[in-house]
């Protein structure tokens, strides 16, 4: 892994020179300014960075990376019906298609600038392994689900057994993480399980929670609980619990989920597009403790992988709604998609200091999006695409540069062929 010297970049509104080695940010100083020990290092790649800007790499805290492949597969549907109609495609996925489908995924968010992203899919040694070979940083977790049948639920207990064993001799960035779909799809003694088996190793534990009425309801009639009450009994949440939905909350469910730390993930696109909801209780979260995040979901249902297009949805729904053009500020915004995700993996990246893992964005501001002498961050993310995130570093490692990523057009012509058989 070379070392690299990123010179008159802008980080922070100070014109300054980065740089990496070991996969590390050594150091950041102003422009011109000599590095500390970066004299002792031979072989650097120095790079102009003039007129652009440095951000840390996106961490999409929840997606299915492999539903690349399913695009529009369910359009316009209810959410039961949608989900009937993604189990049955599901049913003819396999191990080559959801590694192609992954691939597909890596070029998408590299372009549009996820380093990082927490996978919530079957099949996960063959996501990872796609997601290693492309220099991502992939949380892929085995994803029980039963459907509330105690035999099918003594197999998938097997699996997730055997995948974290063979999970200790993965390649490159990725990590192994347990997981379960929801409370609705998968038995009580599986979840309680699965919990006790992350716990006992050390893993996050990635599921569903609270991502429509319906299920809430159901829960109450079922239970008499809510869902995140219900998991609460059963000791699942605490602060390696990662709840993706978190959108019908009661004041206790808020309570219970700040009080245990939970790391809980906005969908923004994906709750809009299947009319699940829109009135994320952000602020509250935030304030009773909850570690707050952002991802995209699969393909099936946001239709992209776009972190940039989530975090503008997400502000700009959230000010509507509350009628508050103030919340969801920008910084915190920009926190959700780094530093909140990177911290609920346990990762030392998600900021730009000496010090942190070297996953960087390099924005180009030569553009009409940034011509404004207003904040970056608003032209950023109110005003720029994701086409203006012109290379990216993930590990010290250049994975795109000029928009270019290696091996995109083989990636393309084997999701074409996979996509022919199913």
């Amino acid at each position: 892994m070379g070392a690299i010297l990123l010179k008159n970049i802008v980080l922070d509104g100070q014109v300054s020179d980065v740089f990496i080695d070991g996969g590390i940010i050594r150091g950041i100083v102003r422009a011109g300014e000599p590095v500390p020990g970066g004299d002792m290092v031979s072989g650097v790649e120095v790079v102009d960075c003039s007129g652009k800007a440095a951000v840390p790499g996106f961490v999409n805290m929840h997606t299915h990376a492999a539903m690349s492949l399913m695009r529009g597969v369910g359009e316009d549907l209810v959410f039961s019906d949608w989900i009937d109609r993604i189990w049955d495609v599901e049913s003819k996925i396999d191990e080559e298609a959801v590694y192609w489908g992954t691939k597909v995924a890596c070029v998408e968010m590299l372009k549009t600038g996820t380093t990082t992203f927490n996978d919530h899919y079957w099949f996960p040694e063959a996501g990872q392994l796609a997601a290693a070979e492309m220099g991502l940083r992939p949380v892929s977790s085995y994803v029980a689900i039963d459907r509330n049948d105690p035999d099918e639920a003594e197999r998938e207990k097997e699996q997730i057994q055997k995948m974290y064993e063979r999970s200790l001799s993965w390649p490159g960035l990725s990590t192994f993480a347990a997981g379960f779909h929801a409370i609705y799809s998968v038995t009580e003694d599986m979840i309680v399980w699965t919990s006790e088996f992350a716990k006992k190793h050390g893993l996050k534990v990635h599921f569903h929670l609270s991502e429509t009425r319906k299920e809430v309801e159901d829960s109450m009639r079922k239970y008499g609980l809510s869902p995140v009450q219900y998991l609460d009994r059963l000791g699942v949440l605490g602060p390696d619990a990662i709840a993706a939905h978190t959108l019908w909350l009661s004041e206790e469910d808020i309570e219970i989920l700040g009080r245990r730390k939970v790391n809980c993930v906005h969908n923004i696109n994906s709750n809009l597009k299947l009319a699940s909801g829109y009135r994320f209780l952000y602020n509250e979260l935030r304030d009773a403790g909850a570690n707050v995040c952002i991802g995209t979901d699969g393909c099936a249902s946001s239709n992209n992988l776009d972190m940039l297009e989530a975090m503008k949805t997400s502000a700009i729904v959230q000010k509507a709604w509350r009628d508050d053009p103030s919340a969801m500020p920008l910084d915190e915004l920009m926190d959700m998609a780094t530093a909140n995700g990177a911290r609920a993996l346990g990762l030392d990246s998600g900021r730009l200091v000496e010090g942190a893992s070297a996953d960087i964005l390099i924005v180009n501001m030569e553009n009409t999006f940034f011509l404004s002498p207003g904040s970056f961050l608003a032209n950023f993310i109110y005003s720029a695409h994701s086409d203006c995130i012109d290379s990216v570093i993930c590990n010290g490692r250049f994975l795109m540069k000029g928009r270019a990523v290696k091996g995109e057009n083989e990636i393309i012509a084997q999701a074409k062929r996979i996509l022919k058989k199913l």
